[in-house]
């Protein structure tokens, strides 16, 4: 039996940090749609909120076989906290 540790940090309405042993993540999205980017690519998850059903399909950039096994999207994490920062900065200015 395998054991997963995972903490999700909600820095904004609609955007949450994602920790676990195997790394970092960020989603961004509700009840609906969802985008989470990590070291994998980016999975972009659509549902019918209340019915269970439900479509996922991760993105993949470049040729896998060929990237590092620690890659992650820096450029990714980096856009989401830009975005954070905007937020932010409109809420409390």
């Amino acid at each position: 039996m395998a054991l997963r540790i995972r903490k999700s940090i909600k820095i904004a309405p609609g955007v949450k940090i994602n920790l676990s042993k195997s790394g970092i993540s960020t989603s961004l999205g509700g009840k609906g749609s969802t985008v989470n980017l990590g070291k994998r690519g980016a999975r972009v998850t659509t549902s019918i909120p209340g019915t269970g059903i439900s479509s996922s399909k991760l993105y993949v950039t470049g040729n896998r076989a060929a990237q590092p096994a620690v890659f992650t999207p820096l450029w990714a994490h980096v856009v989401a906290w830009l975005i954070v920062a905007a937020v932010l900065w409109w809420i409390f200015s």
